[in-house]
């Protein structure tokens, strides 16, 4: 059912974003993020934190889910939201991605031998260890005070998991968990009347379905479980698949940006590479725009001109 989010002159949210505004605006130069609409947290930011604050607390943390497209500005929405708990409310939050849960590149590897060579690119259903997440996820529900929860991080540049001495150590049980993945909260299609190759990709290297069937089916079981596990599922909802590869390639950009380390510098992808790459994920994208807005728990749109809106 859909959640009403407070309106944004409601006395708490007015209060609220002059408590945390100086933070807010901090945290998006850190970030690369200039001159960023003040309507943006306003509007969107505070009211989610306002709604979430005033959940009933429970025994277990509860696990917010973001989904929608690529580059659409789910991390980046979490960690503002995730700012304005922790600043506004003294809640415990912490969050990671699907994209820090992938299989090793030799076992995607042996997919590409045993399945398909398209099981080899990371992104699609099959390429995550969903049980590395759900431990992470399980752990952080039952942690003690002083337990420590290793959170996994992944590069996407060097395509691996960084060492473990380098993931996120949490401690104690947070208020919190936020998981944002771009098709979060999707479920397996049926594969009756299946779609022809959707793109270039598709007809050169997939012309018959074996990956793009693969991946569907494997997108039962665990990823269901997971995604069942959401109290919230928000979603930002982009205008179309074109939005989709321009905020891939901004994302790109501005990742580039932050980067000091110039052979980390060269890995960076070139417009037509991103465009390459995200035609992998264009079939599940469109399910994702189509299909989840019915059901997600909050929806927002962004429209070309990357401002957000309530539904």
């Amino acid at each position: 059912m859909a959640v009403k989010l407070p309106d944004s002159n409601d006395e708490n949210c007015l209060i609220l974003f002059e408590k945390v505004e100086k933070d807010l605006f901090s945290y998006s130069d850190s970030i690369k993020i200039k001159n960023i609409d003040q309507k943006f947290f306003k509007e969107i930011v505070i009211p989610i934190a306002v709604y979430l604050n005033s959940l009933e607390k429970t025994a277990k943390p509860f696990l917010i889910g973001l989904t929608g497209g690529q580059g659409s500005g789910k991390t980046t929405l979490s960690d503002f939201v995730q700012l304005v708990l922790k600043k506004g409310f003294k809640k415990r939050t912490t969050g990671f991605s699907i994209d820090d849960i992938y299989k090793s590149q030799d076992d995607r590897e042996l997919l590409g031998k045993k399945i398909h060579s398209m099981c080899k690119v990371r992104g699609v259903p099959g390429t995550h260890d969903v049980d590395l997440g759900l431990k992470t996820i399980d752990s952080l529900n039952f942690a003690t005070n002083e337990m420590i929860t290793s959170i996994p991080v992944f590069s996407k540049l060097l395509d691996k998991h960084l060492p473990e001495s380098e993931w996120v150590q949490y401690k104690g049980k947070p208020d919190f968990i936020f998981f944002d993945g771009w098709f979060c909260g999707a479920k397996p299609i049926s594969e009756k009347n299946w779609s022809p190759p959707l793109n270039e990709l598709e007809e050169k290297q997939d012309p018959d379905g074996v990956w793009s069937k693969w991946y569907n089916r494997e997108l039962s079981g665990d990823y269901q479980e997971l995604f069942n596990s959401f109290d919230i599922l928000l979603m930002i909802k982009v205008p179309s698949m074109e939005h989709i590869f321009e905020s891939r390639w901004i994302q790109e950009k501005t990742l580039e940006k932050n980067l000091t380390d110039p052979e980390m510098k060269k890995k960076i992808m070139t417009k037509e590479e991103v465009i390459h790459f995200v035609m992998h994920y264009e079939r599940l994208t469109r399910y994702v725009l189509e299909e989840i807005p019915k059901f997600a728990d909050i929806v927002l749109h962004r429209d070309n001109e990357f401002n957000f809106k309530r539904m």
